[in-house]
């Protein structure tokens, strides 16, 4: 079986898109497209045909951006007409061609596969507002319906994603829910009175710098993985340079807690972040590190809450937030007992895997 997987605008080792292209390479011939803004060459290696298109993203001009994309997608067409394959896999769709690849495929009598890492109409041009944000989401629901329709079967990486996509469009399909899982099942060996903030963020956290600021007053330390950031300079913290995955972590096992939010700048009603699932969830659980989760993470929220391995807060009320953060910590090994009972519904294993290729392949 030969399987064309199209990252589009994903780095080589996107850890999702990576993770579908090991996992079905150990029976098949993969052929693999990414994003790399390095000169690289095509290879083959391990029954993977690598091949990486340059491209970097015109963050000062919009239209330049534009015009490149839309020679990037003809770029990743071509390969999609040229190549033979089975199956085409496809981790998104083609910004000013949304439609073709599905359209090609299917004329081609080749199995289509759509991974739906986010929800896509709220994703796309997700600055709009007011009455363009409604004409947007009527447009983008018309193109997710026909590239559904193209498809043989969705991936979806929530319950909610997946209701909400396809009662919105009353659609029914085979489907996967495919997960942001942790790669690493890590026993923490270790606890500080520590909270984390993994990867880099200046999204609108000054409600959230409050209740750390005060957490700080109760001997907690503040620490951010991955690299630092400006945005935190008025709070005392600790902060590591990018690590290798598996030590970043190593690192976060050894805090009491990982915070996770943000907010959107511009909708708050934004599906990707109620529905939100980011891998920092996945990894802090897997890393054995209870999580303080925003209360408007509707999905997070829900499970935080249902399998209590964590704390679920409004940081708009500081007081409340703190009080709700020093009373798990004062019961916080039931919080890690809960944690190592559930984590591994957090952490890829074999028996997930082969349900996936299952799904794929057959």
């Amino acid at each position: 079986m030969i399987i064309l997987i199209i990252g589009y605008m994903h780095p080589k080792y996107d850890k999702r898109v990576f993770r579908t292209v090991k996992s079905l390479s150990k029976n098949n011939k993969i052929i693999y497209q990414y994003i790399t803004e390095k000169n690289e060459e095509r290879y083959i290696k391990d029954n993977i045909e690598y091949i990486p298109i340059k491209y970097k993203i015109n963050v000062k001009n919009r239209m330049n951006e534009l015009v490149n994309r839309r020679k990037l997608d003809k770029k990743i067409l071509k390969i999609i007409q040229a190549y033979d394959y089975d199956i085409l896999y496809m981790h998104h769709f083609l910004a000013s061609l949304p439609i073709t690849p599905f359209k090609i495929a299917k004329k081609r009598h080749k199995k289509i596969i759509y991974d739906f890492h986010e929800h896509h109409p709220e994703n796309f041009l997700e600055n709009l507002t007011g009455i363009m944000k409604n004409i947007k989401l009527k447009i983008m629901n018309k193109i997710v319906k026909k590239q559904i329709f193209y498809s043989d079967k969705l991936i979806f990486v929530s319950d909610e994603i997946r209701d909400n996509i396809l009662s919105t469009l009353k659609i029914k399909k085979n489907y996967l829910i495919l997960k942001n899982y942790s790669d690493i099942n890590y026993i923490s060996k270790e606890k500080k009175k520590e909270v984390s903030f993994v990867g880099k963020s200046n999204r609108n956290l000054d409600k959230e710098k409050k209740v750390l600021k005060k957490i700080i007053k109760y001997g907690f330390s503040f620490k951010i993985i991955g690299v630092d950031s400006e945005y935190f300079k008025d709070i005392p913290h600790e902060y590591t340079s990018f690590l290798p995955y598996k030590k970043m972590i190593e690192e976060l096992s050894k805090s009491s807690f990982s915070l996770i939010s943000y907010s959107p700048l511009v909708d708050k009603q934004n599906k990707n972040y109620l529905f939100s699932l980011p891998n920092k969830y996945y990894d802090s659980i897997a890393a054995e590190t209870p999580v303080i989760v925003k209360n408007t993470f509707i999905s997070m929220a829900k499970e935080v809450e249902k399998l209590k391995i964590g704390v679920v807060i409004n940081p708009k009320n500081v007081d409340e937030s703190v009080e709700k953060i020093l009373e798990a910590y004062n019961n916080y090994d039931e919080l890690l007992n809960n944690i190592r009972k559930h984590k591994e519904k957090f952490i890829w294993t074999e028996d997930k895997e082969e349900k996936f290729i299952e799904f794929i392949i057959n």
